[in-house]
């Protein structure tokens, strides 16, 4: 296993910014407010080739024993018992603090190796700024400018004395041979705690208080001899309820990691009505072409006539994903879950099905054998030849003649019929028509001398019989 270094603070010293810097992505959410980070959020360090290792990035530590301030705590808390070292951040325009203190004095305790990095140096007198800092007694203690991307290179040299030898193991799980699974939902429908289920471990933070997560949080997971990059993200609510700038782009997040993953699971909370978010949420997943897998939550909470109540409201406003497949589960119980994943499983497999160009003609042949498209203009449309464009989701391209004039009932149809083919469950498929250009268009057909004369003589012809 590669090395793992915490990085540990107060809120709003700099930490997700460093993490940003360390790990050469955007993946920490950064703003201007604290208490913006709140679970752990892990990151590879490459800029060593020789020693990359782990960047954790932690909540900041406020010093309050209750509410998601103290779940925060314990999960900074988990952070530092797996490091190897520990990145004290603290901020050179706040000074030193009596906080700084306390948490340093739990630094201490761990009996890890430590290093002071104090942020926000840009603009003040780098000695000036340490000095006051001296008081602590760390060796350690580096100017830094994690916004700037400067003072890295001597944290980074800091670091490696204190890291230990590489395993030369895999220095990161390759999300390749994992299946990506994004847990999207309104707040507080029970995404972290259906991750937690799975893992069998409290990953997340876990609250009655809609909007805990924040930072969309990668997992891996191995269940059944299968691997799974679980992404739990931020809940969604509708725009105009949407104010604070952290939420737009906790949202802005979310629909990144459906981009990003390969199946995606929407929560719905049984106990309410099916809202107008979570359809606009299965449209971004649709437009992002993601295989679909429908979780209603907290399900052992309601008796038989709410049961049916919710079958029903899920039945009549899905229909247009009626591909999907409706599980229901208790993430809080466990109840489910297995059937969950299994539906995950399959509907990854038949997003990212390979199909033959031969056998996708032929069902085409058979399709249009059983019904064909309406006349345009007088004219069937000709459907000659399918071929696969790509997978994930399932792509067909149909090549054939006035294939622009097809109706989009036509289109639907052949949809259902390559699914029921191939049994593509869970995974939309798109329909692409090709016409073939034709190749006279633009040319003039130019008479021989013998075809004039001919045309001349009929023309004569035809005067004749008017008179």
């Amino acid at each position: 296993m590669l090395p793992v270094v915490a990085l540990v603070g107060r809120p709003n010293v700099g930490k997700s910014t460093l993490f940003n810097a360390l790990t050469r992505s955007r993946d920490a959410l950064v703003a201007d407010l604290p208490g913006v980070t709140r679970d752990r959020h892990y990151g590879v360090c490459h800029l060593v080739e020789q020693r990359p290792f782990v960047v954790v990035d932690t909540g900041g530590l406020s010093g309050v024993d209750e509410g998601l301030d103290a779940l925060t705590a314990q999960q900074v808390r988990l952070a530092i018992d797996e490091a190897q070292a520990l990145v004290f951040v603290l901020d050179a325009r706040d000074g030193l603090l009596p906080q700084d203190r306390a948490i340093l004095d739990e630094l201490r305790r761990s009996g890890k190796p430590i290093i002071a990095a104090v942020n926000k140096t840009d603009g003040l007198d780098e000695q000036a700024a340490l000095a006051e800092f001296a008081a602590f007694g760390i060796a350690a203690t580096l100017p830094l400018s994690a916004a700037h991307n400067r003072g890295t290179d001597r944290l980074l040299a800091a670091l490696q004395p204190l890291l230990p030898e590489d395993t030369h193991e895999e220095l990161a799980p390759d999300e390749n041979d994992s299946i990506r699974v994004a847990i999207v939902g309104r707040p507080n429908a029970g995404k972290s705690t259906l991750v937690n289920r799975l893992l069998g471990e409290d990953r997340l933070i876990v609250s009655a208080v809609a909007g805990t997560t924040r930072d969309p949080i990668r997992v891996p997971l191995e269940r059944d001899g299968r691997k799974y990059t679980l992404i739990d993200t931020a809940g969604v609510r509708r725009r105009a309820r949407v104010e604070e700038a952290v939420e737009k782009f906790s949202v802005i997040k979310t629909l990144q990691s459906m981009a990003a993953a390969q199946v995606v699971v929407l929560m719905i909370d049984a106990r309410e009505n099916l809202a107008d978010q979570d359809l606009t949420l299965i449209g971004h997943a649709l437009e992002e072409g993601r295989a679909l897998v429908i979780a209603v939550n907290k399900w052992d909470g309601l008796d038989a006539y709410q049961r049916e109540q919710c079958q029903r409201a899920l039945e009549r406003r899905l229909q247009f994903v009626d591909w999907a497949k409706n599980v229901f589960i208790s993430a809080l119980h466990g109840s489910g879950l297995r059937e969950l994943m299994r539906a995950v499983v399959r509907a990854h497999a038949a997003a990212t099905r390979e199909l033959g160009s031969s056998d996708l003609t032929r069902t085409l042949e058979k399709a249009y054998e059983s019904y064909q498209p309406p006349l345009v203009r007088g004219h069937a449309p000709k459907l000659r030849f399918a071929h696969p464009g790509g997978s994930n989701p399932p792509t067909v391209v149909i090549h054939g003649s006035r294939t622009r004039h097809i109706a989009p009932a036509y289109q639907r149809y052949l949809e259902n019929f390559f699914r029921k083919r191939y049994k593509l469950e869970g995974t939309p498929i798109r329909i692409v028509f090709r016409e073939g250009e034709n190749p006279y268009a633009d040319k003039k057909n130019v008479l021989t001398e013998a075809q004039q004369r001919k045309r001349q003589r009929m023309i004569r012809e035809m005067k004749k019989r008017k008179r």
